[in-house]
């Protein structure tokens, strides 16, 4: 499909891909970019970029409801551990959208190519991972769309539009580092239930997800020493104005720390909850 693909720039590339309601050709189109990004047969932006959506191209389905209507189900059955992965892979999904939009909105601001360069790798294998779930989905003989899913994650992102440092600290160190907290019981369960399969895709997002918080934190202590700010008091007032929510425990504090994301960042905000 590569060779189908025009692509105007990175940023085009990119609007292009969040724009698509046709996942086949966004997760094409993320890829693709990245990888003409990182072989520097693109330029960052052109004046022939489209305009950036307000909200990422979709199918009809899957229906969104609130996160508290999202049923939950036991993973020792086969309908529980689809639901799971349906769950992951529309995660995944948005996940490709995060990336692919701090690159696109972000394009003019006074970072170096690495930055782009990073984010471009997490597009890469967010876009890697939701095929990958996709795939597990559809060998149990279901697909991505089947159930419905929640808007939370994009709105969680919608405030920090207009603040980089903002999306960092909400993106990466607070929607991503939770994947760190949350899978390896995941991948327990799975194992428990005999679902090696599931579980090796599992392994695969959970070893790049540590990747794609540590790109997070990096940026966030470059961003943060340029303004001349203490990251952690940043990122404790950037989650207070931007975050709806508390951070939940139990934390990887392992996981996160080799990530560069260390406790005095987020212990203080744990019981926090803006009603």
């Amino acid at each position: 499909m590569s060779a189908d693909l025009t692509i105007t720039s990175l940023r085009g590339g990119a609007i292009d891909a969040i724009s698509s309601a046709d996942l086949d050709r966004k997760t094409a189109l993320a890829q693709e970019s990245a990888t003409r990004w990182f072989a520097r047969r693109v330029s960052l932006r052109s004046p022939r970029d489209a305009a950036l959506p307000d909200r990422p191209g979709r199918p009809e389905k899957p229906v969104l409801t609130p996160p508290t209507q999202v049923e939950k189900r036991s993973l020792h059955t086969l309908k529980g551990r689809i639901a799971l992965l349906h769950a992951i892979a529309h995660i995944e999904l948005n996940a490709v959208d995060l990336a692919l939009d701090i690159v696109a909105r972000f394009a003019t601001e006074q970072v170096p190519n690495s930055f782009f360069d990073g984010w471009m790798q997490v597009a890469f294998e967010e876009a890697k991972h939701f095929r990958m779930v996709r795939a597990r989905l559809n060998d149990l003989g279901a697909d991505y769309g089947d159930l419905p899913a929640h808007d939370g994650l994009w709105q969680a992102a919608h405030s920090t539009r207009n603040d980089l440092t903002a999306r960092l600290a909400v993106v990466p160190l607070i929607l991503e580092a939770r994947g760190l907290d949350v899978t390896p019981s995941l991948q327990a369960k799975m194992r428990q239930t005999g679902d090696l399969e599931s579980a090796a895709v599992l392994d695969v997002i959970y070893n790049d997800e540590k990747g794609h918080v540590a790109v997070g934190a990096k940026w966030f202590r470059f961003l943060c020493a340029r303004e001349k700010r203490d990251p952690a008091k940043a990122f404790q007032e950037l989650v207070r104005a931007n975050f709806r929510g508390p951070l939940k425990p139990p934390f990887n504090d392992l996981a996160r720390a080799e990530a560069g994301l260390t406790p005095s960042f987020y212990r203080s905000l744990a019981s926090i909850s803006h009603a």
